[in-house]
C-alpha cells in the first residue's frame, strides 16, 4: 500500500525559528539603544528589563508551539502505522480513527518537557551571556571615562567603544554549545532541535501503535540520503529486540551518527512479514 510522502513540518519549524530571530533582533536593537559612552545604572537596568521581557515572551511562544506541534507529530505516526500495516485504506481513514494509546500518552509528556527544556536553555544561555557582556561594558565605559583629559582620548574611546559594541553583539549570537561539543547559532540550533524532537516523536509514535496491534518489524524510509544514512535506507528492523529473525533492533541504531542522527529525516514504516520486502 503507497504512504504518503515523509513530513517535514518545515512551516511548523521556520514558526518557530522566526520567533527567535525577531526577538534576537529586538535585544540586538535594545543593545543599540545603550549609550556606551556614558552608561548609567538606570539605563543599564532598563535595558536589561527589555531583554528580559522579551525572553520571557519568547519563551512563551515557544512553550505554546512545542504544546501545539509535537503532539501533531506524534499523532501522525500513529496515523502513518495505521494505514501502513493496512488497519484502513487511505490516510484520511487512519487520521480519523488516530489516537494515543497509553504509550504514545506518556511519550508525548516526556518529548514536549524534554523539547521545552531544550529550548529553556537557549533563552537562558543568550541571557547569561548578554548580562555578562553589558557588565564588562559598564566596566570598560567607568575605565574609559578615567581617561578623560590624557593625549589620545578619542582614538582610545572610539576604539572601546567599537570593541564594546562588537562584544554586545556578540553575546546574543555565541555559539550554544551541545552535549556532543558542537557549536550552534541559536536560531541554527533551535531549528535542529524542534526537526530532531519532532521526528523522534512522529517516529516512536509509530512504533510504539505498530507494537500496539502486534506489528514487530519496520522498514527505515528512503529519501535519497547521500550522507552514512543512505547504507540503512529500506533496510528491515525490529521495533522490538525480541522480534525473531536477523534484523537489527532499531533502539540499537539510536544515538549513532549513522542514522536517526540530528536533524535526521528517516522515518520506519511498519510491516507485518519483513520476508520479500524491498
Amino acid at each position: 500500500m503507497p504512504l504518503p510522502p515523509d513530513p517535514t513540518y518545515e512551516y511548523e519549524i521556520s514558526r518557530l525559528v522566526a520567533y527567535y530571530k525577531r526577538a534576537i533582533a529586538d535585544i540586538l536593537r535594545e543593545l543599540e539603544r545603550l549609550d556606551l559612552s556614558d552608561i548609567s545604572r538606570a539605563n543599564v537596568q532598563a535595558a536589561l528589563a527589555s531583554i528580559a521581557k522579551i525572553l520571557k515572551e519568547l519563551d512563551a511562544d515557544a512553550t505554546a508551539w512545542v504544546e501545539e506541534n509535537v503532539p501533531k507529530a506524534a499523532l501522525d505516526g500513529v496515523a502513518r502505522a495505521i494505514l501502513a500495516i493496512g488497519v484502513v485504506d487511505t490516510l484520511a481513514e487512519a487520521q480519523s480513527i488516530a489516537r494515543f494509546n497509553r504509550l504514545n500518552q506518556n511519550l508525548v509528556a516526556a518529548v514536549v518537557a524534554d523539547t521545552q527544556a531544550d529550548l529553556l536553555a537557549v533563552t537562558k544561555n543568550v541571557s547569561g551571556k548578554v548580562r555578562a557582556a553589558v557588565q564588562s561594558a559598564v566596566a570598560e565605559s567607568l575605565r574609559a571615562n578615567l581617561t578623560k583629559g590624557i593625549s589620545g582620548r578619542r582614538t582610545l574611546n572610539r576604539d572601546i567603544l567599537t570593541s564594546m559594541k562588537r562584544s554586545l553583539g556578540e553575546s546574543v549570537n555565541t555559539g550554544i554549545v551541545d552535549a556532543a561539543g558542537r557549536r550552534w547559532k541559536p536560531e541554527v540550533y533551535v531549528d535542529m532541535v524542534s526537526r530532531t524532537k519532532m521526528m523522534y516523536a512522529h517516529t516512536e509514535a509509530t512504533i510504539n501503535e505498530a507494537l500496539g496491534r502486534g506489528v514487530l518489524y519496520g522498514q527505515i524510509s528512503r529519501h535519497g540520503a547521500t550522507d552514512a544514512c543512505r547504507n540503512y535506507e529500506g533496510k528491515i528492523v525490529k521495533l522490538t529486540p525480541d522480534a525473531p529473525g536477523p534484523y537489527p533492533y532499531i533502539g540499537d541504531l539510536r544515538g549513532g551518527r549513522d542514522i536517526f542522527h540530528p536533524n535526521c529525516r528517516h522515518l520506519v514504516n511498519p510491516i507485518r512479514k519483513p520476508e520479500g520486502v524491498e
